[in-house]
């Protein structure tokens, strides 16, 4: 249900709600919040809740620390596993400076100008995230180890699956949050697990990839348990994937989804660094079914890029490079970007490339360009590139590109 500001303060009084969440992140997507009391909440819409954001990832510094939240009460969650009586409720958050202006680096600012643009152009872009985590046991202080909670493969079944009270017990959290999960399952590696999404628009896609880590976080530390989203927990398993599933809509059947395709094959070098955000991400290419050559084909999973076959629903293409240390926010909003110059540009799609590029031949792979292979020449691809400095603002580009020895992210 999409709540006005009005609403929300009826809704506060009346479910005995005694905290208000502001939630936002940092540039690199680690969610941060704020709580307020509820007779806070007027001046919260009306104004705004001021915060010191001189220790948040790329906010300023000290000379510079002063922002203000803005709720947006369409987001109101309840979050079920705080106390029934005396509610907690989350809302997202825009951000801006004292005077007014928007702030730069509010990364979920930036997506919603990226959909504004493309619905001036006459498009709509749906995204879908699946995100892969694993379970790791704690220690007898609660330290988070690599010892993975089971020893399960691909889509095992109990007992040998010991996540799937886990998984079981996060979708129904996200039901009852209004979220709705599509499908989970064991992955690949020992106490891997993966957790779908049905397509949605790009600011609720976004705004539920955040909150299935957190609430995957959650529910694993309930369980005496640690999930970890990082690229590449263990060195020699697989590693975790965010795939992300683009559509896009006209109001016709002839929406452009090969120039969107074409698009972004062109523009993906340039944009990996905020895709690929760490070290660990490079780690993951070329193995266990990430991607490592930039390609397309039907169905095939070692491409960068696979059009699924449909079943009933739209025609997709599904972008396998991603990891869920990137912000989705920001990944979301330069897929829109890289899909929308694909389309003005009537980019053609190159031929597809219908080999197992695991396998293939030495001289199939020679003809095709590659992914970066680290951070730094990510970073430097996208420092080249017209399309990032005209998409992604300078702050953001320095703190991921031009301070990279700088730029750890949490996850």
């Amino acid at each position: 249900m999409k709540y006005s500001a009005q609403e929300v303060m009826q809704y506060i009084q009346e479910e005995d709600v005694k905290f208000i969440r502001l939630a936002f992140c940092d540039v690199f997507g680690r969610q941060k919040n704020i709580s307020i009391m509820p007779q806070e909440l007027p001046r919260a819409f009306a104004h705004g809740i001021a915060f010191d954001a001189s220790s948040v990832a790329g906010f300023g510094d000290e000379a510079h620390s002063d922002l203000l939240l803005h709720p947006e009460p369409e987001t109101l969650m309840l979050l079920p596993w705080r106390p029934e009586h005396g509610k907690v409720v989350r809302m997202f958050s825009s951000i801006s400076y004292p005077d007014g202006r928007p702030f730069e680096c509010d990364t979920r600012s930036l997506l919603k100008k990226a959909v504004e643009e493309a619905g001036k152009a006459g498009f709509r872009f749906d995204f879908g995230a699946e995100q892969e985590f694993y379970l790791f046991n704690r220690d007898e202080n609660g330290k988070a180890t690599k010892v993975p909670y089971d020893e399960a493969g691909y889509m095992d079944i109990a007992p040998d699956d010991r996540g799937e009270n886990i998984r079981r017990e996060i979708c129904l959290t996200l039901e009852q949050m209004g979220i709705q999960p599509e499908r989970s399952h064991h992955e690949e590696g020992p106490g891997q697990n993966e957790i779908d999404f049905r397509y949605s628009d790009a600011l609720t896609a976004a705004d539920n990839a955040m909150t299935f880590q957190n609430v995957a976080r959650i529910v694993a530390h309930r369980n005496g348990l640690a999930a970890d989203f990082s690229p590449k927990p263990l060195l020699h398993r697989p590693g975790n994937g965010f795939h992300i599933n683009i559509s896009v809509n006209t109001g016709d059947a002839s929406a452009p989804l090969d120039h969107v395709i074409a698009g972004v094959l062109d523009k993906i070098r340039d944009m990996t660094v905020f895709l690929n955000p760490t070290e660990n991400s490079y780690e993951r290419f070329g193995s266990n079914k990430a991607p490592k050559y930039i390609s397309w084909s039907a169905e095939n999973r070692s491409q960068l890029i696979r059009v699924p076959a449909i079943a009933g629903g739209k025609r997709r293409a599904e972008l396998r490079s991603p990891d869920p240390a990137a912000n989705p926010y920001l990944a979301f909003a330069l897929l829109i970007y890289a899909g929308l110059c694909g389309i003005q540009d009537k980019k053609e799609l190159p031929p597809a490339v219908d080999y197992n590029l695991y396998k293939v031949d030495p001289s199939i792979l020679a003809q095709l360009e590659q992914l970066p292979g680290n951070l730094k020449s990510a970073g430097q691809a996208a420092l080249a590139s017209s399309f990032v400095r005209e998409y992604v603002p300078g702050a953001i580009l320095d703190i991921y590109c031009g301070k990279q020895e700088n730029s750890a992210v949490p996850i």
